[in-house]
């Protein structure tokens, strides 16, 4: 990280004085943090590839920095835009705090300098108003991983290890769990991190605004992972062509941006796949809207869910392999739901005397989940996270208070547990 945060910065030093080799020293950067990148990242996905062709090729062990997806994203961007003119003359110290800003550095958002910079020079002085905002948007943060997130990874964890004793019925159940298990995750993470950051005073940008409740693909990109995917429009789609030479190449175009977005999430043909599959989609999603056809809005949403949550196997699976294995079992119908007691007493944090009950207990708490996130604000939405003005009443922080000890308490009651973006 100080490697990288130095020579990108004695490149940015360069590039704003007017050297004239300005484009070079650009192209230079950006080849640099992509080969940072490629070697700390894809190095084993490379050799593993090239071995199927020539034979066993082995590397020493790569120790894969954590957050160097993130925070190579912001360097290239930052590169990008001093070449246009587009940044203001920043030192060191401003630089190295945009980078390494430890709420978001190591799974996001990933901030662009516009948005972090100018608040530099606010982060000294105490704000109330946002330490108590704080502090409450932290608190939900912690509860969606701790509570709902931790608690739907052993149903997804344990479908995913034994993917082949899965029937229909414990399949869904498997890869709801993770399509649940992953929002709430990130989700969870993106808001303690924007948490943390207002108590130092300093505002994050929203990374997610309830992507299950999108209405198309397109809609759903607009609300999951919000900063990835305008960093990808911004430094992929755009420079490769946009929408300005036809639909066709920009259905192209799409596609390849997601590709590459898929590929950043990590070194696997599941990851490309699935970048592949949302790409497509994308393609289609403009095909469709230019022929000016149109479905009833739920048949739509429900659509779009659907196939995120096909996805979101590709994902998670280990290999391809692994994935189509669970996407068969889930088209396989049947009746048979004698598996589901694999599904044991030790999916929830308390003890109960039947892995049964468990189970019901656990479909339950699915279900009360997945309506709460289809129809209830989320909570960015709750706190009026962009309403500077809002107030909280003394009765809002005392439950707020309440739910923070809730979670901490759980926290005594959980093995570790670690946050799902930390492997990207």
């Amino acid at each position: 990280m100080v490697a990288s945060i130095s020579i990108n910065y004695l490149l940015y030093q360069l590039i704003v004085n007017g050297h004239n080799k300005s484009k070079l020293l650009t192209i230079i950067g950006v080849v640099f943090n992509v080969s940072l990148l490629a070697y700390f990242k894809y190095s084993y996905f490379i050799v593993d590839n090239i071995s199927y062709f020539i034979g066993d090729v082995s590397i020493e062990k790569i120790l894969l920095p954590l957050g160097i997806s993130f925070f190579t994203f912001q360097q290239i961007a930052f590169l990008v835009d001093s070449y246009k003119n587009d940044t203001d003359k920043y030192n060191l110290l401003d630089y190295t705090l945009f980078v390494t800003f430890f709420p978001q550095l190591i799974a996001g958002p990933i901030v662009h300098h516009k948005e972090m910079m100018p608040q530099f020079k606010y982060y000294k002085k105490t704000n109330p108003s946002r330490i108590i905002k704080g502090f409450i948007i932290f608190t939900i943060g912690m509860f969606k991983k701790l509570i709902v997130a931790d608690t739907f990874s052993i149903w997804a964890d344990t479908g995913f290890s034994n993917v082949t004793g899965l029937t229909f019925f414990s399949a869904w159940l498997t890869t709801i769990s993770y399509t649940v298990q992953l929002y709430y995750d990130f989700s969870g993470y993106c808001d303690m991190a924007i948490g943390l950051a207002l108590i130092f005073n300093i505002k994050l940008p929203i990374n997610f605004n309830s992507p299950y409740k999108a209405s198309n693909i397109q809609d759903f990109w607009h609300r999951w992972h919000i900063t990835l995917s305008t960093w990808l429009k911004d430094y992929i789609y755009i420079p490769l062509g946009g929408n300005r030479n036809g639909h066709v190449s920009a259905s192209f175009n799409v596609f390849m941006t997601f590709l590459i977005g898929g590929l950043w999430h990590g070194a696997g043909w599941n990851f490309i796949i699935w970048g592949g599959m949302h790409g497509a989609a994308l393609a289609i999603h403009r095909a469709w809207s230019y022929s000016k056809l149109r479905m009833p809005t739920y048949i739509s949403w429900f659509l779009t869910i659907m196939f995120v949550h096909f996805a979101w196997v590709f994902f998670r699976a280990e290999n391809v392999s692994i994935a189509i294995t669970v996407i068969t079992k889930m088209l396989n119908f049947n009746l048979d739901i004698s598996n589901i007691r694999m599904f044991s007493a030790n999916a929830i944090n308390f003890p109960l005397t039947s892995p049964l009950t468990s189970s019901i207990i656990m479909i339950i708490f699915l279900f009360v989940i997945i309506l709460c996130t289809i129809v209830m604000k989320n909570s960015l939405e709750i706190t009026k996270y962009n309403n500077e003005e809002h107030v909280f009443s003394t009765r809002s922080i005392i439950l707020y208070g309440m739910l923070l000890g809730f979670v901490s308490l759980s926290m005594f009651m959980t093995s570790t547990s670690s946050f799902l973006y930390f492997n990207f």
